[in-house]
């Protein structure tokens, strides 16, 4: 894969290294929204199955992203939260039971499962990684394996961590939760659209996205995936369109007892977001067209060369097997403000995040080995 910025709407002069914020707009995405403002400023020439057929299309869509072979089992979610919020209502959850969440996750995936704790008299199990960056990834997922016991109901994990890239292996902790019967719930916001990633494979209990990272789309719009054992669970909201025959707009005064099949009960209202929804399709559709795997692929190539700069300058990165490779964390030398580092480096044009006491840095494929070669210069230079 070539650098794609053509397709970016982005200033010449910014090396973004940010997606892990949020991602630049594509500019068919751009150009998607546009087009749906117009339509939808003559709502005469809409007809019913615009409330239906556009996210039965995204769902395929991201369907085809995540390896999975059901695309009913796909909910549409306007956030992380929403979709963990649908999660705890079907939970059973017994007093004793205890969750386990690794430590500096992503608040979303955090908060919520407090307060499932302090309702239903639980033990939430917040697992740290070691004091060590030595094999701090190996350690940190062998800490959480050894978290879960018998009395484990969730394990409430990211595949990527939100803060520094750390690679949780999902196999094993799928096979961990298996054998003493608990949830595996996943926030995949941080990887899924840019890593491999197979519901087929991996076959979590639940796995909630945020469109506006790594999907490529437009903020409060996301898509969740729910396993069968959610299949006759109660949403948190009852919406009209998630009723059987919601689609026969003469028949809405019927009211149905009866949900439509699987996950769609789990859709927010107004899931048909005439104006997101095309935005986010284009998105998706280009992450297909390229390929999660090349994308990946790409960020590894044009990362390799400055993180060895960067790691003989003393900058602690992840080892390579237990990181992705489009997002990952510097921890610099202590000698260093980090503050005072990120702030030079805008001043730069050069865009990362502090989360905590790292660096984080998320190419994508709008970024050049030149762009990680300025970082891993900033870096020198502040090093001295």
């Amino acid at each position: 894969m070539k650098c794609q910025k053509n397709l970016f709407n982005l200033d010449e002069d910014v090396v973004y290294l940010n997606c892990a914020t949020k991602s630049p707009a594509l500019i068919d995405c751009k150009n998607a929204g546009h087009q749906a403002i117009e339509e939808y400023s003559k709502p005469y020439l809409m007809d019913t199955s615009d409330f239906f057929t556009p996210i039965e299309r995204l769902k395929k869509t991201f369907a085809k992203i995540v390896d999975c072979v059901d695309y009913e089992r796909l909910a549409i979610i306007p956030s992380v939260s929403y979709g963990v919020a649908n999660v705890i209502k079907n939970i059973p959850f017994k007093k004793g039971d205890n969750i386990v969440v690794p430590d500096g996750q992503f608040p979303s995936n955090i908060y919520p499962w407090q307060e499932a704790a302090k309702e239903h008299g639980l033990e939430l199990r917040i697992i740290s990684p070691p004091d060590t960056l030595t094999n701090r990834g190996s350690q940190w997922n062998e800490k959480i394996l050894e978290a879960i016991d018998e009395k484990t109901i969730v394990l409430a994990i990211s595949h990527v961590l939100w803060s520094d890239g750390t690679l949780f292996d999902l196999v094993a902790m799928r096979e961990r939760t298996r054998q003493v019967d608990a949830y595996l719930i996943v926030d995949g916001t941080q990887s899924i659209g840019a890593m491999d990633f197979s519901i087929k494979d991996i076959k979590p209990d639940a796995l909630l996205c945020a469109g506006y990272k790594w999907l490529l789309g437009p903020y409060s719009l996301g898509i969740a995936y729910y396993s069968e054992k959610f299949d006759n669970g109660i949403p948190i909201e009852d919406n009209w369109m998630t009723r059987v025959n919601s689609d026969k707009f003469a028949e809405l005064v019927n009211y149905q007892d009866e949900y439509r099949p699987k996950a769609y009960r789990y859709s927010v209202g107004e899931s048909s977001n005439f104006i997101l929804v095309p935005m986010l399709q284009k998105a998706l559709d280009q992450i297909l067209d390229w390929g999660v795997d090349a994308i990946q692929d790409y960020t590894k190539s044009i990362s390799t060369r400055p993180i060895e700069l960067m790691r003989s300058l003393g900058v602690h990165i992840e080892e390579d097997n237990f990181r992705s490779h489009h997002l990952f964390g510097l921890w610099l030398p202590d000698s260093l403000d980090q503050i005072r580092f990120a702030s030079e480096l805008k001043e730069k044009n050069i865009f990362v995040s502090l989360r905590g006491d790292v660096v984080r840095v998320a190419p994508h494929v709008y970024s050049t080995e030149e762009d990680l070669m300025a970082l891993a210069e900033a870096v020198r230079k502040a090093i001295g």
